[in-house]
């Protein structure tokens, strides 16, 4: 475990309510691919700490940085006063929703925020030229609403082991102007999309009852092993 004092570097809008926060880190930090950090910052001249999964790779040096959903919570409001240079201090690594190139093939299945280890996996997956055959299923309610959106389309460019599905939920797409899949992920969408489903290891990070549902269509509809599902709850603050 590491703790240290540190500045804000940059925000980065991602969407219309969702921020990447980078801090500047003197030496590069030693965190896996997926994992989280602790993030202290002052909020009334007091101390308060959360937990913030890495949204950047260990490939992406000089900084550590997680993405937030911009909420009315005390905390989010705080992030997103904000400025940089401001103070922090960050304590990691930590978690096990890791991938270093362990598997032959596995597929993420995300909606939203959740999407943020998820990113910095294949972030890494693809600097390190991993032959790793990767699919990712990635809902959101709307188009504007996917993070990372021109981030994942320059991965999967360039890395041919990488494919993304983009699906929506909103009951206004316009299915002539959305050239993605509509719906939520279920089974069906899933034998559709991962015919070899049976052969992969899967990956679900999001809210936990989008989680839940999907670990169970995974083990009882198609009867994936649950040695072969990785999972990882985002919980809204």
């Amino acid at each position: 475990m590491v703790q240290f004092e540190t500045n804000l570097l940059e925000v980065i809008p991602r969407t219309h309510n969702v921020k990447s926060f980078r801090f500047e880190v003197e030496k590069d930090v030693d965190f896996k691919p997926g994992q989280y950090f602790f993030v202290s910052i002052k909020i009334d001249g007091v101390e308060k700490t959360k937990h913030f999964s890495f949204s950047n790779s260990p490939t992406e040096k000089e900084y550590v940085e997680f993405t937030k959903r911009i909420t009315d919570s005390d905390f989010s409001k705080a992030l997103d006063r904000l400025r940089v240079g401001d103070w922090a201090r960050l304590k990691m690594a930590y978690g096990h929703f890791t991938f270093e190139g362990e598997y032959e093939r596995i597929a993420f299945l995300s909606g939203g925020i959740g999407i943020t280890p998820i990113r910095s996996i294949c972030k890494f997956a693809t600097d390190m030229g991993l032959p790793t055959d990767i699919i990712l299923v990635y809902g959101n309610s709307t188009e504007e609403d996917i993070i990372f959106r021109k981030d994942l389309d320059g991965m999967q460019a360039v890395n041919k082991n990488f494919r993304i599905v983009y699906t929506l939920t909103s009951q206004d797409i316009e299915q002539e102007a959305w050239q993605g899949r509509i719906g939520y992920i279920d089974d069906r969408m899933i034998k559709e999309e991962i015919s070899d489903f049976k052969e992969r290891v899967f990956y679900i990070c999001g809210p936990p009852q989008m989680v839940e549902s999907l670990t169970d269509i995974l083990k009882n509809r198609l009867a994936v092993r649950e040695n072969r599902i990785r999972t990882e709850n985002f919980f809204g603050y």
